[in-house]
């Protein structure tokens, strides 16, 4: 069963914080954290929190799964484009120049590898016949 966590906000570029979740996409979910942790970049921590928060999420929707036992992937990461603020910053001669500061959505959605590749099959079964 999957399950998503959702952090709506945050005070980051959309194409910045694409760059990490793209590294993450489809990978595991421990060596998705392992990559978080150690990036250089500064949307690295918030995606980071945001995928244990998904991972707490399918612990609620799984009491009786160990999660050492189950086998998560990391199915889909989401960045959409957030509100945006608009500032003005003084130009020469009187003139102003619009600042753009970009904000992003986040939506990480984990689910067990032997489900999703279970389920796979049964479509693939399922068109073949």
């Amino acid at each position: 069963m999957e399950a998503r966590a959702i952090l709506k906000d945050v005070p980051t570029s959309p194409r910045k914080m694409r760059l990490v979740a793209d590294m993450i996409r489809g990978q595991r979910v421990s060596k998705a954290l392992a990559l978080l942790k150690f990036q250089p970049r500064a949307s690295s921590p918030v995606l980071h929190k945001v995928l244990l928060s998904a991972v707490a999420n399918w612990q609620q929707l799984n009491e009786d799964a160990k999660l050492e036992d189950a086998d998560l992937i990391v199915k889909t990461v989401f960045i959409d484009g957030g509100r945006m603020l608009k500032r003005l910053r003084p130009a020469p001669q009187g003139r102003a120049h619009r600042i753009r500061k970009r904000s992003n959505h986040i939506t990480i959605v984990i689910d067990d590898a032997s489900v999703s590749i279970a389920s796979a099959d049964k479509e693939s079964v399922i068109t073949e016949s």
